[in-house]
């Protein structure tokens, strides 16, 4: 039998409405759309123009204001690197929990004389506003708080961050990747913002970064003026029209899919807790995706149990770094010990996920359970 997919913050599938937008700019429509001397170069044109507009309209934001990238991980270095290029000091402030992207650009920016805050987060994962307040200079350049986290689904308080930081010089960058599709993502007040299209149903390898107007970043790549001089490369024309209609789908059905979703977690969650009560659900207590549920299993070693059911696609912690064999740094920032990190999976549907498979994950689970307990 095809297997349960349940790791839906690693990737989700392409909707075939976006494939078929997506195949005539590979087979026919192939123009470049810097070269708008003849047809194949304006349609080019036009098709990134529309895409430009759908993902605007998604997010509440001009659409001049969005440079296309090939994902968020290039969108967050743009951003952090660019806001320190050319400085021998300064100051950053983010999130102990925030994706492996941000944290490792901060990383690299030590040597050079930039100075980064990481601030705690709660036992639900949540980092307060007065967390922040506290914590910014009169040196702060950048703060960085993600919209939700990848793992645990917990959402932060990001209106309220930027509703702080309109009386500060400290620029507010927050990464949406998980959160468009899922929850209303708005762009008020928010100076940069990055996405990546394989996280609501559009392909890999294209993503974009919101730069609001007025504000200018140094390039991160040299060349050509593509992106009105921002981004330097051929654009990835096909994928630019996938992330466009993929947005477009998402905007639409945005508030039916959310509900339906959220039902499906909340039903998983209260069936899972009665076949293993003593698990726990962590950001149980936070604002959460509707989609995400991040489970510590005590006394139980994640990767084995799901290997040995086998046919339910999970993260046995941040499938960035799942390979890595260290417990989730968020995990670690929430005050879960090693061994119950060790022990926590992350169950993340989707629009398409149904009940049915609710109930055969819920059921094979059980399996698991009462197999375990027969051998103890």
């Amino acid at each position: 039998m095809r297997p349960i997919y349940f790791d839906n913050n690693a990737t989700t599938p392409v909707e075939q409405e976006v494939l078929d937008r997506m195949i005539p700019y590979f087979t026919h429509e192939y123009g470049n759309p810097s070269n708008t001397s003849h047809a194949f170069g304006w349609t080019a044109d036009e098709a990134v123009k529309m895409a430009r507009e759908e993902l605007a309209s998604l997010i509440h934001a001009d659409p001049a204001g969005l440079v296309f990238t090939c994902g968020a991980t290039e969108a967050i270095n743009h951003v952090i690197k660019g806001m320190a290029q050319g400085r021998d000091s300064g100051h950053i402030l983010t999130v102990a929990t925030e994706h492996k992207a941000v944290l490792v650009a901060c990383e690299t920016l030590e040597s050079s004389g930039i100075e980064t805050t990481y601030l705690p987060v709660d036992a639900a994962g949540l980092v307060s506003v007065d967390a922040v307040r506290n914590a910014l200079r009169e040196d702060t350049l950048l703060v960085i708080v993600m919209w939700a986290n990848n793992e645990t689904g917990v959402l932060q308080p990001i209106a309220e961050i930027a509703e702080l930081l309109k009386d500060h010089p400290a620029l507010f960058f927050t990464d949406a990747t998980q959160s468009l599709g899922k929850v209303d993502v708005n762009v008020k007040n928010i100076d940069f913002l990055a996405c990546s299209a394989h996280k609501f149903y559009g392909p890999k390898g294209v993503g974009a970064l919101y730069i609001r107007a007025g504000l200018q970043l140094p390039q991160l790549l040299h060349g050509g003026g593509q992106e009105r001089g921002r981004r330097a490369t051929t654009l990835n024309v096909p994928g630019i029209v996938g992330m466009g209609v993929a947005a477009a789908i998402s905007e639409k059905r945005l508030h039916t899919d959310s509900h339906a979703m959220a039902e499906r977690r909340d039903r998983f969650e209260q069936e899972l807790l009665t076949v293993y009560p003593d698990a726990i659900v962590n950001g149980a207590d936070a604002p959460r995706l509707p989609q995400t549920s991040n489970v510590t299993f005590p006394g139980v070693r994640a990767g084995e149990m799901m290997a040995e059911i086998g046919r339910i696609a999970v993260s046995t912690g941040s499938a960035c770094a799942s390979g890595s064999g260290k417990p989730s740094h968020v995990l670690s920032a929430m005050g879960v010990n090693k061994e119950s990190a060790q022990g926590t999976v992350r169950f993340s549907m989707s629009r398409h996920t149904t009940d049915e498979e609710v109930t055969e994950a819920v059921r094979l689970l059980q399996a698991h359970a009462v197999k375990k307990h027969e051998v103890a």
